[in-house]
């Protein structure tokens, strides 16, 4: 049995991107690091569903990571206000059903 989480590169590689989300200062560039993230964090994911062998400290990290990553995304998107467009910076219209609430 091993122990310990799994140090191969594809752990590393979501492990750096993770830590890179979470030390960015930048509003801007927040979200897109986190979508980065979390991208790594899902293919890892399916990497280790489909592996061979004793996962399951590092299948554990990823579920904790992409619920950090959700409640970072969650905030930083809060933080920011109204609804913004990403392209032109113009407000989102919501839908009727929102709008009339």
């Amino acid at each position: 049995m091993r122990t310990g989480i799994c140090k191969s590169p594809d752990s590393r590689h979501w492990r750096e991107l993770y830590k890179a989300a979470l030390s960015e200062i930048g509003k801007s560039k927040l979200l897109e690091r986190i979508a980065e993230a979390e991208k790594a964090v899902v293919l890892r994911a399916r990497e280790l569903f489909h592996a061979a062998g004793d996962n399951g400290e590092e299948t554990e990290a990823l579920e904790d990571v992409m619920y950090a990553l959700h409640a970072l995304g969650s905030n930083c998107r809060m933080r920011q206000g109204p609804l913004q467009s990403l392209k032109n910076g113009e407000p989102l219209a919501l839908p009727v059903s929102v709008s009339n609430a």
